[in-house]
C-alpha cells in the first residue's frame, strides 16, 4: 500500500500528521503482510523539518506527481493545485483544516478570476471530506460544491487537547519557549487579510495592532505574548527587541501552543474553534470587523452572536480584558458552553480513530483499532 500525505505549504503538521502518526504507531500488522510506504509532499523550505526517516518529495516536481499517481491513498488538508492524474482505485481523503467562520472558496464573492481553477480541479478528485462538527458539514459541502460523502469525525489534530498527555505537552512547550512558571502566556493568532496579501503592491501584509509597549507596561511583569501569524504571512512579522513577545509563527502544529497558552486572542480565525476544546478564555480583537465582514470575506454566522468571549475594538480594551480574565470567564461562561456544544461536540480525543476506521474499514472490522464511543463518521 502506498500512501501520500500533504499539508498546506508542505508542512509536517495538522490533520494529516495526526492520522499518519497514529497509523505508523499501529505497526505493519494492520495492513496484513503487505508493505506500506509513506511519502510526504514538502517544499525546499520545509524539507528539513520532517523527522528522520520520513520519505519526502517536493511539491510540484515530477517526483511528487509520480508519487500521487502511484498512490493507493492520498490524505491532504488543503487543495493541491499541482498537475497530476488520479488513478482508478485511488482513495483521496480531504481533511480540510478548520471550522469555517469566514466564508471560503466559492462562498467568497466575487470570486477572483482564475483563483479557484486549480483548487476546483483538485476538489473533483476528492472521494471523502471530513467535517469537524455538524454545524460545518453543509457549509463545507456547499463552499467546495462537493458531491461526495462528508464525514463528521472531529479533527484528528485536536485529539491531543483531550489526551492524558496534554499536561506533559504543555510543560514541554513552555519549557522550550522559556515561559517561566506563573507567567500567563497570551497566544495571539489572527487570520490574514485578503486585501493586504493579494491587492497591495507594497507595504506590510501583516501587522500587529496590539500596543506592545502598553502590553509590556501593564502586563509584562508576568505575561508573555506569543504571536502566531497565519502561515500565508508568517515570514513577514518584525518584532521590536526588549518586549515580552515571542514570534511562534514557525511552530508547525499549533496544538502544543494551545496547551501552553493560558488565553487566546484571535479575530476571525478558525483557531477559536480548536482552542475552545481546552476550555480556556478566548478574546476577539476585531478592530476591522465591519471591513472584514462587509468588504473582504463575510461570515457564515454572526460572530457577535456566537463568540465565546468579548469582541474588542481597541488595543486598550484588549489589555483591559487580559488584566481581568476572571471577569471574562464569569461573563462568558454561558456563551462559551453553547459554543463548545455546537462546535466541539466531536472533539473527544478519538477523531483520529474514527478517521482510520473510515479509511481502512477492513482493519477496523478485524479489531485492530481501539476506539472509544460511538462511530460518528457518517
Amino acid at each position: 500500500m502506498r500512501i501520500v500525505w500533504f499539508t498546506y505549504r508542505g508542512l509536517y503538521a495538522d490533520n494529516p500528521r495526526a492520522v499518519y502518526e497514529a497509523l505508523v504507531a499501529r505497526g505493519a500488522g494492520w495492513a496484513g503482510d503487505g508493505e506500506v510506504t509513506h511519502t510526504w509532499l514538502c517544499t525546499a523550505a520545509t524539507e528539513h523539518t520532517f523527522p528522520p526517516g520520513v520519505a519526502t518529495a517536493r511539491y510540484g516536481t515530477p517526483e511528487a506527481r509520480a508519487a500521487l499517481e502511484a498512490a493507493d491513498v492520498v490524505v491532504a488538508n488543503d487543495c493541491m493545485s499541482m498537475s497530476w492524474s488520479k488513478q482508478p482505485g485511488t482513495t483521496y481523503l480531504q481533511t480540510w483544516h478548520g471550522t469555517p467562520l469566514k466564508r471560503i472558496h466559492h462562498d467568497v464573492q466575487p470570486v477572483r478570476p482564475g483563483w479557484l481553477d486549480g483548487p476546483d480541479l483538485d476538489v473533483a478528485r476528492w472521494d471523502h471530506l471530513l467535517s469537524p462538527n455538524a454545524a460545518s458539514t453543509e457549509r463545507l459541502r456547499g463552499a467546495f460544491r462537493f458531491r461526495g460523502p462528508v464525514h463528521e469525525t472531529g479533527y484528528p489534530r485536536n485529539d491531543v487537547l483531550s489526551s492524558p498527555r496534554r499536561d506533559a505537552v504543555r510543560a514541554e512547550v513552555r519549557s522550550r519557549l522559556s515561559i517561566a512558571e506563573g507567567t500567563t502566556a497570551v497566544l495571539y493568532a489572527p487570520t490574514w487579510r485578503d486585501d493586504l496579501v493579494l491587492d497591495r503592491a507594497g507595504g506590510p501584509a501583516a501587522e500587529l495592532r496590539i500596543d506592545l509597549a502598553d502590553f509590556a507596561a501593564r502586563l509584562g511583569g508576568d505575561h508573555v505574548l506569543l504571536a502566531r501569524l497565519h502561515s500565508i504571512v508568517a515570514d513577514r512579522l518584525e518584532l521590536p527587541d526588549g518586549l515580552p513577545v515571542l514570534d511562534v509563527s514557525a511552530e508547525p502544529d499549533p496544538a502544543g501552543l494551545y496547551l501552553a497558552a493560558d488565553v487566546l486572542v484571535t479575530d476571525y480565525s478558525s483557531v477559536a474553534f480548536d482552542f475552545a476544546v481546552t476550555g480556556k478564555p478566548i478574546l476577539f480583537f476585531t478592530y476591522d470587523l465591519a471591513h472584514y465582514r462587509d468588504d473582504l470575506r463575510g461570515f457564515y454566522v454572526d460572530l457577535a452572536e456566537i463568540a465565546p468571549g468579548p469582541l474588542l475594538e481597541t488595543s486598550a480594551e484588549l489589555i483591559d480584558a487580559l488584566a481581568d480574565l476572571d471577569g471574562v470567564r464569569e461573563r462568558s461562561a454561558a456563551r462559551y458552553a453553547d459554543f463548545r456544544a455546537t462546535f466541539c461536540h466531536l472533539e473527544d480525543g478519538h477523531a483520529t480513530e474514527r478517521v482510520l476506521d473510515l479509511l481502512f474499514p477492513s482493519a477496523a472490522a478485524a479489531g485492530t483499532t481501539t476506539r472509544g464511543g460511538d462511530d460518528r463518521a457518517r
